[in-house]
């Protein structure tokens, strides 16, 4: 597979077999991101490999956390606090995608509860990453670290592994710190659920769509 096929074959997937992933490979994957470009040699990645009894003992805490009302606060604003067009539009599109897809009703608040808790489990898949930086890094390094992420879900298509990154697994970053013994003052910047695709799942049929590069190029001589 060449990269432009591993370009267009990744995708978010949100269902996963019950399936180890020898530590080998999650090693040859994360040495291959690991030459991602970053400015002046940065390289501000910092990365929490979870699985087996950890990952249990961390999404158990994360998801107990969501469903007793607790608000996630990340530690940086992902999200505009006002949403304009075309992105509010574009926001609104994937998560009806989603909800038709699964064929859930917009009355049917405990399934999408239930479907939005599924994000803390990182959908069930057998490895959750968790990625930090130091927090007296500048934007750029949100840059280098975009590259970094993937990076990674590429040569996870190269190795046949699916992904799904995740900004829900960054709303409870004091819950992850805690459990896992990392220093306050690194920023949790998102997860990623790694593994196996289950493609008899419906939730992993549909892919969302994107504009064309006429729609958001332009070409200067």
């Amino acid at each position: 597979m060449n990269v432009i096929e591993a370009l267009s074959t990744r995708k978010s997937t949100r269902a996963f077999l019950d399936k180890p992933i020898p530590e080998e490979t999650i090693i040859k994957v994360l040495d291959a991101a690991r030459h991602a470009p970053s400015g002046v040699n940065t390289q501000p990645w910092n990365v929490a490999v979870v699985r087996q009894e950890k990952k249990q003992e961390l999404q158990d805490k994360i998801e107990q956390a969501f469903r007793s009302g607790l608000k996630g606060n990340m530690d940086y604003h992902y999200y505009p606090s006002e949403w304009k067009e075309p992105y509010k539009r574009r926001r609104q599109a994937c998560g009806l995608q989603l909800y038709r897809t699964l064929e859930i009703s917009r009355e049917d608040r405990q399934r999408q509860t239930d479907q939005w808790a599924a994000n803390y489990r990182a959908f069930d898949a057998p490895v959750m990453l968790l990625f930090f930086m130091d927090a007296g890094l500048e934007q750029g390094s949100f840059l280098d670290y975009g590259m970094f992420l993937q990076s990674i879900m590429l040569a996870a298509v190269d190795q046949g592994l699916a992904t799904c990154p995740q900004a829900s697994l960054a709303e409870y970053p004091e819950i992850v710190k805690q459990t896992l013994g990392y220093p306050e003052d690194n920023i949790l910047i998102c997860g990623m659920a790694l593994g196996y695709e289950d493609r008899s799942a419906v939730v992993n049929s549909y892919r969302t769509p994107r504009e064309s590069v006429e729609a958001f190029t332009r070409f200067y001589e």
